[in-house]
């Protein structure tokens, strides 16, 4: 059901807002410094002033926006030290994440897991990279859903947007390497040994970092998607 559908029924979904919105500061739609007036993303949107309301507000908590002077709500402008520090946050909390998964996965999480490891290597056995980010983003998400903490798996998810909205990510030189180190994480992980699930996560953030390079320029405006559909809508 869309925004504006669940509107229609009286049903507005502000977590729908707060995710769209998101995304189109993460993509570049909506570019760093740019004024985010309410009017225009409820017309945007398909949906009244008050969920926009409540998703700028949940949106300045997480560092996406910012309030000025004169100016009001406006995409946030991180500096290239803040940039830089995402990654050494990024270095500080997924091996946290990695031993608490551990100890506390799921038979469904590693149910999971084991199947992005296989579709990864198979991915990179026959040449087909296109997939690869994707697989590995939804890897990283459900490692992090798998810690038993919705706190800890808020900010891991929330630490991968922003560092995909201040980063462009290369393809690995050697991918293979990459899902091998994903296996290595999942084994620790299924074992529950979660000293070595740190330290191999730690080890592969530490090999990924050529990968990222900073966005020093915001990326091109592009025309958001309207209405939005809740479906893609996830925390």
């Amino acid at each position: 059901m869309t925004v504006e559908a669940q509107a229609m029924r009286g049903h507005i979904s502000t977590h729908a807002v707060c995710t769209a919105i998101r995304d189109d500061i993460v993509s570049g739609v909506l570019a760093p410094g740019s004024r985010l007036v309410e009017d225009v993303l409820a017309t945007r949107y398909g949906v009244s002033r008050v969920p926009v309301r409540e998703a700028l507000r949940t949106l300045q908590s997480e560092g996406f926006v910012t309030t000025r002077l004169h100016a009001g709500a406006c995409v946030a402008e991180l500096t290239e030290r803040e940039a830089v520090d995402l990654l050494d946050i990024r270095a500080a909390l997924e091996p946290l994440g990695a031993a608490r998964a551990a100890t506390r996965r799921s038979a469904a999480h590693l149910k999971v897991l084991r199947g992005l490891v296989r579709l990864g290597r198979e991915r990179v056995r026959h040449g087909h990279p296109a997939d690869l980010y994707q697989l590995d983003a939804w890897f990283h998400e459900t490692l992090a859903q798998a810690t038993g903490s919705p706190h800890l798996t808020a900010l891991l998810m929330q630490l991968r947007r922003k560092i995909e909205w201040m980063y462009v990510v290369e393809p690995p030189a050697r991918p293979a390497a990459s899902w091998d180190d994903h296996g290595a994480v999942l084994d620790a992980v299924v074992r529950g040994d979660a000293e070595r699930a740190r330290a191999l996560m730690a080890a592969h953030i530490e090999r990924s970092l050529p990968v990222y390079r900073l966005r020093h320029a915001a990326p091109p405006v592009r025309e958001a998607k309207r209405p939005v559909n809740t479906a893609r809508a996830r925390a």
